[in-house]
């Protein structure tokens, strides 16, 4: 049986570029990088060189700090967590503005903050799954101490203003972080011309190996620590560095970056035809404008479909793909994205989610594309609630 992965959004595969760059380091020079002796000073050349990827890759200034991390998760509760006990805990401020779409990392660590007294405003979307900027700018008060909006949604695609917001965040003297995780590797990331104080992102979603993620730190912004212990990362997370998985990051962000221009749009090219199929059959809706939304990302909503019924009949016919965020689709309710934007009971739990990769290939797209049509043509037959002639 043919096996096509559309799930990108929740994790992608290693580049083998990636995976053969990391091998010499779990058994050849496997020194810490922190050690006086041979051992770490080989290593440590080898991160110093992937750190300079990094740097490169989302436009860092040497002054500014770059945290080598576990993932975009931990990142995200390092910037909330770190900015709640350096101002909030302190009474300087006790505000913080987000979205409504955010991932749950950050919608988890907002609601625990809530329960220690901070008061959090989780911002809408509109029916196109946008912010209205004017929104962000009547939230925000002397009181607020950090702004977090995600730079591209990880269910819509969704791309929002970063650089806008982030100007609206500090002509109030807020602070502002955003999780770049689904815009690596599709669109241009740079921090410093969006002039964001935080950014983070997790490697595993353009194409490194799970377990290693970054947090960038503007130079002049606090510096929050979430993990304490020995003088690792500058003293901003302690821990020893794995070296390998950062190695293996530092390429994965250069190949992303590499000609990014032709591999989103060739990404946009496949699709826009997996999209348009969809949309040629009755009563299905993909959320948001193309031209608004990264390259790879289409959420469809598929009336008479119930989402997990369809995942489990393209599972049957070896096509990978989801519900909405992989670190939720196990509660199997309804899609909060679709929720957010206004979608009915019904239309909520019919959500699709596909997600490419510059490894998607036309001939995948195109089995896709068939065992799709067949799996919503059997389950529409099957439906009580759906009437074709409606």
């Amino acid at each position: 049986m043919k096996r096509v992965y559309l799930d990108n959004n929740a994790t992608t595969m290693v580049d083998p570029k990636v995976k053969e760059a990391m091998e010499p380091f779990w058994c050849e020079m496997y020194g810490n990088p922190n050690s006086l002796h041979q051992f770490g000073i080989e290593t440590r050349q080898h991160l110093r060189a992937a750190l300079e990827r990094l740097y490169a890759g989302i436009g860092a200034d040497d002054a500014d700090d770059l945290v080598v991390n576990g993932c975009a998760s931990e990142g995200n509760n390092t910037v909330l967590q770190g900015i709640y006990h350096e101002t909030i805990r302190r009474g300087r401020k006790n505000h913080i503005i987000t979205t409504s779409v955010e991932h749950p990392s950050m919608r988890a660590t907002c609601h625990f903050l809530e329960t220690l007294g901070v008061r959090v405003t989780y911002l809408p979307v509109n029916d196109r799954g946008l912010i209205n900027a004017d929104e962000l700018k009547a939230h925000l008060s002397d009181e607020t101490a950090l702004v977090s909006i995600m730079w591209a949604n990880n269910e819509t695609g969704m791309i929002f203003p970063i650089a806008k917001l982030a100007d609206i965040a500090h002509e109030r003297g807020a602070l502002f972080h955003t999780d770049a995780v689904q815009a690596i590797g599709k669109i241009e990331v740079n921090a410093r011309k969006a002039d964001v104080d935080y950014l983070t992102f997790s490697g595993h979603k353009f194409h490194a190996p799970k377990g290693v993620g970054g947090l960038f730190i503007k130079n002049g912004a606090p510096k929050p620590r979430l993990i304490y212990g020995g003088e690792h990362m500058a003293g901003l997370r302690a821990g020893t560095v794995n070296v390998p998985l950062a190695v293996g990051m530092g390429l994965a962000m250069e190949l992303a970056n590499d000609g990014l221009e032709d591999k989103s749009k060739e990404m946009r090219r496949l699709k826009d035809k997996l999209e348009d199929a969809l949309l040629s059959i009755k009563d299905v809706s993909v959320v948001g404008e193309r031209d608004l939304r990264v390259s790879n990302t289409i959420l469809a909503s598929i009336r008479g479909v119930e989402g997990e019924s369809l995942l489990w009949d393209l599972n049957k016919n070896g096509v990978a793909a989801s519900t909405g965020s992989a670190c939720s689709s196990v509660d199997l309710e309804a899609n909060p994205i679709l929720t957010a934007i206004g979608a009915d009971k019904e239309l909520a739990h019919t959500a699709l989610r596909l997600s490419l990769s510059r490894f998607t290939s036309e001939e995948e797209i195109d089995y896709a594309i068939a065992v799709i049509l067949r799996a919503i043509e059997r389950l529409r037959a099957i439906s009580v609630s759906y009437d074709s002639k409606g």
